[in-house]
């Protein structure tokens, strides 16, 4: 099972019903992705909480702006079966510009235009628009 895919079609799910928050399974890379989607204004906020010993849960508080999400698209790009490696030069811009792509990448999990300053590129882990 892939957790990536999970919280992404959860927080996908979540925003179409209109939630407040959804859980997720708690993971590094979870954890690194939402600080991104934080980072960028797409997400409110996360916290992690412990349901019992050894098994935690991430609460995801959606975001919203005049009754729509904040995100209208988010899918995975790199797949278990298929992995998406870019150089920096060879980064596309999501929506001209206006989404961004989450990339796992030597220095840890960063945007686009992180990556871009740092001049580093990696996997392509999701888009979001």
């Amino acid at each position: 099972m892939d957790i990536i895919s999970d919280m992404i079609t959860r927080i996908r799910n979540g925003l179409m019903a209109a939630k407040e928050e959804v859980s997720v399974v708690h993971s590094k890379q979870n954890v690194g992705i939402l600080s991104v989607l934080e980072r960028e204004g797409y997400i409110k906020s996360f916290k992690e909480e412990e349901i019992r010993s050894g098994v935690k849960l991430i609460n995801v508080v959606l975001k919203y702006y005049n009754g729509s999400p904040t995100i209208t698209s988010i899918s995975r790009v790199s797949k278990s079966s298929r992995r998406l490696y870019t150089g920096i030069n060879d980064l596309k811009l999501v929506n001209n510009g206006l989404g961004v792509s989450i990339l796992t990448t030597s220095k840890g999990i960063l945007s686009d235009s992180e990556a871009r300053s740092q001049n580093i590129g990696g996997e392509v882990i999701c888009s979001v628009f």
